[in-house]
């Protein structure tokens, strides 16, 4: 897919397990703040095949999404890991890789998406409420004590 944002055209590809060096390059500046023990390199090595990339005209990484299907829950679909370059942020390409995420989701007969974030994320929770998730009050101790989190789900 092509999208022409003001800023130039994106293409979007499946990932691939030589995507996590670039992405954890520029992610940390992308977020603003220390992130990358949020993603493992084995997010690339097993889940590139259900994760997008976007890149620019000259190549150089504008956004992904990193998501796999349940093993465990056949009926859902998981994005653990988003981010968008600055300079594309506001253009839909997030929604779009989103779209696309969905889509294949879909086609594997998955009914739910789900995800996850803290509550202090407020950009993250007005994204995905704005994209139709349904979002969970936060749920203390989620991810371990003092790890609160808010729960997206969305209906496909």
């Amino acid at each position: 897919m092509t999208l022409s944002p003001t800023s130039g055209s994106v293409t979007t590809r499946k990932a691939c397990p030589e995507d996590y060096d670039a992405i954890v390059a520029v992610v940390d500046t992308w977020w603003g703040k220390p992130v990358t023990s949020l993603l493992n390199r084995l997010h690339l090595n097993h889940f590139y095949d259900t994760s997008l990339i976007a890149e620019g005209e000259n190549g150089e990484l504008a956004g992904f999404v990193i998501g796999f299907l349940s093993p465990s829950r056949p009926g859902e679909a998981y994005i653990h890991f988003t981010g968008v370059a600055p300079g594309m942020r506001r253009t839909g390409l997030a929604r779009s890789l989103y779209e696309q995420f969905f889509a294949g989701a879909r086609q594997d007969g998955r009914t739910v998406v789900k995800a996850i974030t803290s509550p202090q994320n407020t950009r993250s929770i007005a994204f995905h409420t704005a994209m139709g998730f349904d979002c969970s009050e936060p749920l203390a101790d989620y991810d371990g004590p003092g790890q609160d989190r808010v729960v997206f789900s969305r209906h496909l």
